[in-house]
């Protein structure tokens, strides 16, 4: 037998899959989160699913991972000393920046700009030039260069960055710089921006080349402890990394370019909720990520997740491929509380995390919480076992709602119900961007709710957001580390071309991305020599892309093409969607010519065979899997409702709301008003009842 692991680390549980490839058996598990060191949960998850299965660590073959410790390191400011060298008159690029500042229109007053990532004590200029055509202007100085190197290993630094203007058209004094900065400073990890992203603009290229130098020490340390540690407990399997993007990345390519794994965790849920939309039919999907410290939202258009050429960290925002997710400080763990000033409930986006925990957990947490308010309202009973083996105190979470009650004049559970509905109203914000304001109407799309906490909001959400069917997969407290386990190897190349389409052959934008092609798959096949992939070119799919822009504009847009299409019809197809989109997304259209700005290829390697994550049970009544009778509180009142074990419910079977399923790793609320169905893969599909 073999078996293949999805980890997914969080902010409150880690989750761990474990997926029996020969009878497509699965295994899950969930422990909290360790925040002073992520892999010590990853390998509490690891152990304790390996003892669900009655199997021993080593007969894991593969291992993959979605992570948060680069988007950690950005957040918390923790990253490496970077030190940046650049061409001569652009040493303040970072401190010039772009001029955004986030908020109203008085949000310059009140906005603190954070420190660039590499300090401009630790940035040095040095003499050198080459034109936008890759022609060289001025030589390398390499004594100037050697001088400047000598300076920044003096300052402490422990990465470097360089990133010299237009690069991306020649990259041989990058190059030249690297092999020098070797020679001083060995033990010093070199990001050159030709590498890490060879595009035009020479700010997003340096903040994301500054970004990959400052993640770069701390995820390299944490994935070969990890690797370490995984090889000591088992039979060094294979470890792969969730990348930002969805797709899988070597552990190599992990350590040489963290800056794609900044969104890693989020993007398990995406892949996962896809793969459940793939298995029911559902081709479009709002997906909907609740845990214990954020939601994570996204859309899914004809099983396509949305991609963005940029990725957002905090106030960091650098040119790295990411699935379009939205985050909100909104989680199970989200405190309530009552500003002096104004007198109004807010929640979030302070969480309580996995340590206190929510008041419910008895972990010593004494903060009112979502979780606590959801205890005291009847969605989560205190019969369920949190992972199998948390208990759930109402009393306690009672103590700590009371403390809003009392602030606010209410009743105990109108203030709940208060906390509940202003964590739905915060989410369903988020929802709007990625639907809404992207120009998709969310009626047209199936919301799928998951996460631990998010099956216990689904439902609202989909009443506010009006999208049917509210889908809650099997296992939904996990599914991010399901879409760890089925995600493919993933890898891209790009370079800047900039030429007007109608004074561009076709097949010269071909050619240039064949070569890309071939490119982006030798990086996809080349694997660390201890930990073989195991992919053929023959696995290996090919997605053509192109940056458009109306010429003499700024802006890009993304279309997918093909190389037969080019060839057959030229630039019409890619120029008429490339209209329709920037209609969609800005209500309209130019007659002006359009413009190439840059050429990219996204290779995949083949696809998961793993099965269904559950197989429900044949036969028996409903009735068979009601645990008890239960009240639950919504809208200014008591309901009365039935809990059921989600384990004994069948395919075909009929759950009318109010009620409330149980399971392991998550439950699922249903409002009045609503019923659920179990279809054919045990999926909940939740509707209103008039339906």
């Amino acid at each position: 037998m073999t078996f293949k692991l999805g980890v997914d680390v969080g902010g409150t549980f880690t989750d761990a899959l474990l997926v029996n490839q020969d009878s497509k058996e699965t295994y899950t598990a969930k422990v909290p989160s360790t925040p002073e060191d992520s892999s010590i949960g990853v390998i509490n998850s690891i152990v304790r699913v390996c003892a669900s299965a009655g199997i021993e660590p080593s007969v894991i073959s593969q291992v993959t991972h979605g992570t948060t410790v680069a988007t950690n390191a950005i957040l918390t400011g923790r990253g490496a000393k970077v030190g940046l060298i650049t061409t001569r008159g652009y040493r303040q690029i970072l401190q010039i920046a772009r001029s955004y500042v986030p908020g109203g229109l008085g949000g310059w007053v009140v906005y603190d700009k954070s420190a660039p990532l590499a300090p401009l004590a630790c940035t040095a200029e040095i003499p050198e030039r080459v034109a936008a055509d890759g022609s060289i202007v001025s030589a390398l100085d390499e004594a100037a260069t050697r001088n400047a190197l000598k300076h920044l290993g003096e300052l402490g630094i422990e990465a470097l960055t360089v990133s010299l203007i237009n690069s991306f058209a020649n990259p041989a004094h990058e190059i030249r710089v690297a092999e020098i900065a070797r020679e001083i400073m060995p033990d010093i990890p070199v990001s050159i921006s030709s590498a890490v992203i060879p595009e035009m603009q020479e700010y997003e290229r340096t903040i994301t080349t500054v970004a990959n130098s400052y993640v770069r020490p701390v995820v390299s340390s944490y994935i070969n402890n990890l690797q370490k540690e995984l090889d000591t407990r088992m039979d060094s399997p294979h470890l792969s990394i969730l990348r930002s993007d969805g797709g899988l990345s070597t552990v190599k390519a992990a350590e040489q370019f963290p800056v794609n794994l900044l969104m890693s965790g989020p993007a398990g849920g995406v892949t996962g909720a896809l793969w459940v939309g793939k298995q029911t039919g559902y081709k479009n999907l709002l997906t909907f990520d609740m845990g214990g410290t954020s939601t994570d939202v996204s859309l899914v258009e004809n099983y396509k997740a949305l991609l963005r050429r940029e990725t957002t960290v905090g106030d960091v925002n650098v040119r790295a491929s990411s699935l379009d997710v939205r985050t909100v400080g909104a989680g199970g763990g989200s405190i309530a509380y009552v500003p002096e000033l104004t007198g109004a409930l807010r929640v979030g986006p302070d969480s309580a995390g996995a340590e206190p925990g929510p008041a419910a957990y008895l972990k010593g947490g004494e903060l009112p919480t979502v979780t606590d308010a959801n205890v005291v309202l009847g969605y989560l009973p205190a019969e369920q076992k949190l992972g199998g083996d948390m208990a759930i105190s109402r009393e306690a979470a009672e103590a700590a709602v009371q403390t809003i009650a009392d602030s606010m004049k209410l009743t105990l559970k109108q203030a709940a119900e208060g906390i509940v509905k202003i964590v739905n109203e915060n989410m369903f914000g988020a929802l709007r961007l990625v639907s809404i304001e992207k120009g998709y109407d969310p009626r047209n799309f199936a919301l799928i709710a998951f996460g631990g906490a998010g099956p216990l909001h689904g439902n609202a959400l989909g009443a506010l957001m009006q999208s049917w069917p509210v889908i809650v997969p099997p296992g939904p407290g996990v599914l991010c580390a399901f879409g760890d386990a089925t995600t493919r190897m993933r890898d891209e190349a790009s370079r800047t071309f900039i030429s007007r389409l109608d004074r561009t052959k076709p097949r010269t934008i071909v050619e240039e991305l064949l070569k890309l092609e071939e490119s982006a798959k030798n990086a996809l096949l080349a694997t660390d020599t201890n930990h073989s992939s195991d992919i053929s070119s023959s696995d290996v799919t090919s997605q053509l892309q192109v940056d458009l822009r109306y010429s003499g504009q700024g802006l890009v847009l993304t279309i997918e093409t093909s190389q037969q299409e080019l060839l057959d019809q030229g630039f019409a197809g890619i120029s008429e969607r490339f209209d329709a989109l920037h209609d969609q997304l800005f209500t309209f259209s130019l007659s002006a010519e359009k413009e190439l700005v840059n050429l990219r290829v996204v290779v995949e390697g083949p696809e998961s065979d793993i099965g269904v994550m559950a197989k429900t049970p044949d036969g028996g009544s409903v009735e068979d899997a009601v645990i008890g009778d239960h009240t639950i509180y919504a809208e200014g009142r008591d309901h009365p409702a039935k809990l059921y074990e989600r384990a004994r419910l069948g395919t075909g079977h009929l759950i009318p709301g109010p009620a409330v399923v149980m399971e392991m790793d998550s439950t699922t609320l249903i409002l009045p008003g609503h019923f659920a169905r179990v279809d054919e893969q045990g999926n909940l599909i939740i509707r209103p009842s008039e339906s």
